[in-house]
């Protein structure tokens, strides 16, 4: 697969943000990457620049190819409701940033690491494909056979309590998939309007 390898740390500075780790050299360095650093002169982005910076952004944070993408918003387009809070809840009710949410993993290339090795069920049943998409009262749990690996249990960190459309029970390495979160609950800083107005140019 197509996806990103490099250095989180230059992502994050491109972005300004640390959106593919804790950020934790950006303050260290938080010029953008380039061979010359902060004394390059950088014209300021046009309209359709900051368009595709959100998008580029998005995709980056929950590790989406760009086909992915364009099916998840198309899927948003078709649904009632704003589609931009359409796209998030698509792209947050995914299995592998719900297992990163539920605190299973402890990133989200790891969770989909997770998923692809058939580490975790998703009402019972196994279930391999990262992009897989939730539906409220799915439970997510860790296999079985699993559980006995200290290599995936003791990452197992528990859920934020701030993600309330979720529920874990950490005695039985179980989570729940409640409801579609509301916008103002997910803490990412996606400009989602920026990108419905690249979409529909």
């Amino acid at each position: 697969m197509a996806r990103y390898n490099g250095p989180k740390t230059k992502i994050s500075r491109i972005f300004g943000e640390p959106i593919l780790g804790n950020g934790k050299w950006l303050g260290k360095n938080s010029n953008p990457p380039g061979q010359h650093g902060a004394t390059r002169k950088r014209k300021s982005l046009g309209e359709y620049a900051l368009q595709l910076r959100e998008k580029q952004k998005a995709k980056y944070t929950y590790g989406v190819l760009e086909r992915q993408f364009r099916k998840t918003f198309e899927e948003a387009s078709r649904r009632k409701g704003v589609t931009g809070e359409n796209l998030i809840k698509l792209l947050e009710a995914r299995l592998d940033n719900t297992v990163f949410r539920l605190g299973i993993a402890p990133s989200r290339p790891a969770a989909r690491q997770l998923v692809s090795h058939k580490h975790v069920e998703v009402n019972g049943e196994v279930v391999n494909v990262p992009s897989f998409q939730l539906r409220p009262g799915d439970v997510i749990s860790i296999k079985e056979g699993s559980k006995g690996r200290t290599s995936i249990t003791s990452q197992v960190r528990g859920k934020n309590p701030k993600f309330s459309w979720l529920d874990w029970n950490e005695a039985e390495l179980k989570g729940t998939f409640i409801t579609y979160p509301e916008r103002e609950n997910v803490p990412e800083n996606i400009k989602e309007q920026l990108i419905i107005e690249l979409y529909s140019k």
